[in-house]
């Protein structure tokens, strides 16, 4: 058990000891490929060493069946033996806690305080404005149709804008007033179930309903519904639910939202039976082929299919996303970082290596060392070669973890 991280007034254990308990000293694991930046005080972000959670949450992304993972960097670090180690430790760990501490959502959960309820309100007039206008416009015939639309579809478009706006910016209002604490808001962030928008539609509004992607038809004559007049292209008309799901729904704004939600159920029972039937015949066409020793793939009469498993000959389950760092570095950066010259070395490295004055104007180890130089110039050209499809971005697909590999040996030696 290692030393409590706080000691008085009386010894106790941190949550993040606890969880480092069971990961493997083998993992090492930086910022979980997540687009937000490191921010350690305010616990964003993700930083595992040697084992040690240093900061971070274990979210879905973290510990579930992801790229990346802990349970992926396990398997390829210590096999199938270490990864079944760490989830078995996590279950422990995990159900303990649900044990004494449970987890429970409410209608409290749900509830926005005065003040965001009167920002949410002002959104959504803001923007009902905004369509009012853009229909007088129409109406006046002053809308100006955009490049390849008429301006029936330009009215759509900036309408179907205006409404999301509203939407998005009801979400982000209530999603600022909700506290950490909030289970809703614990349920999303770790992952486990649900999103911000479920969240913002539970307590800010639902907002546009889509059937065919569009706003809903006019099923009747020139409306939607017989409870509105004819001609009427208001929101409320066209399917925009301003209400929340605390709120309730007007029988309008709920009939609305049940033609959207049947057009989903109907989406699910006919893709489930389309992608069934896709990978069936995939699986028929595909399960004949196998990897041979030679490296080739071929079928069952030895036919070759590929010269080369994937045309990289990589096992998909070693690759790695990994951040290079290097390929947007300036030429003036990049010498700074990598190149040493033993002709004049810096201060440094005198100081901090044993054989620092031996190495110093000692020409077959510079000749190595600019041996080296050259290789690392050549290989940066040809990464940026490669990558200038994706405007040299610094995430690539790799099957090593070089960084992980002399750390580790960093660590054991």
């Amino acid at each position: 058990i290692p030393q409590p991280a706080i000691l008085k007034p009386r010894p106790r254990w941190t949550g993040k000891q606890l969880i480092s308990m069971v990961i493997p000293k083998e993992v090492t694991l930086h910022n979980g490929n997540d687009k937000k930046e490191d921010a350690p005080l305010k616990d964003e972000g993700i930083l595992i060493q040697a084992g040690q959670l240093m900061y971070g949450l274990p979210t879905k992304k973290i510990v579930g069946a992801a790229a990346g993972g802990i349970v992926h960097i396990s398997y390829n670090e210590l096999g199938a033996e270490g990864a079944m180690a760490f989830l078995n430790g996590v279950q422990q760990v995990v159900t303990y806690w649900l044990l004494n501490n449970g987890h429970s959502i409410g209608i409290g959960d749900t509830i926005p305080d005065k003040a965001t309820i009167e920002k949410v309100q002002v959104h959504i007039d803001e923007e009902k404005a905004e369509v009012a206008r853009l229909t007088a416009m129409a109406t006046a015939n002053e809308l100006e149709a955009l490049p390849g639309m008429n301006v029936r579809a330009t009215f759509e478009n900036k309408v179907s804008m205006a409404l999301n706006q509203a939407r998005d910016k009801a979400g982000t209002t209530t999603q600022k007033s909700l506290k950490d604490s909030n289970n809703a808001v614990t349920m999303a962030s770790s992952g486990s179930k649900g999103s911000s928008i479920n969240i913002s539609q539970m307590t800010a509004l639902v907002g546009q309903q889509i059937v065919e992607g569009k706003r809903i038809p006019f099923g009747f004559k020139y409306r939607t519904l017989p409870h509105f007049t004819k001609d009427d292209y208001s929101p409320e008309a066209r399917g925009f639910v301003e209400n929340s799901y605390l709120r309730g729904l007007t029988p309008s704004e709920f009939f609305f939202h049940a033609m959207a939600g049947r057009e989903g159920l109907i989406d699910t029972a006919v893709k489930t039976a389309e992608t069934g039937y896709i990978q069936r015949r995939l699986v028929k066409a595909l399960e004949d082929l196998s990897a041979r020793y030679d490296g080739t793939v071929r079928n069952s009469l030895g036919d070759v299919v590929q010269f080369l498993y994937g045309e990289d000959g990589l096992d998909a389950m070693c690759i790695e996303k990994q951040k290079l760092g290097i390929l947007n570095m300036s030429n003036a950066a990049f010498k700074a970082k990598y190149r040493l010259d033993l002709a004049n070395p810096p201060e440094w490295f005198k100081q901090d290596y044993e054989f620092g004055n031996e190495l110093t104007g000692d020409r077959p180890s510079m000749a190595l060392l600019d041996t080296e130089w050259e290789a690392l110039l050549k290989d940066r050209r040809v990464i940026r070669q490669i990558n200038k499809a994706k405007m040299n971005e610094e995430m690539m697909q790799l099957p090593l973890n070089i960084t992980r590999i002399i750390e580790s040996a960093k660590r054991v030696f």
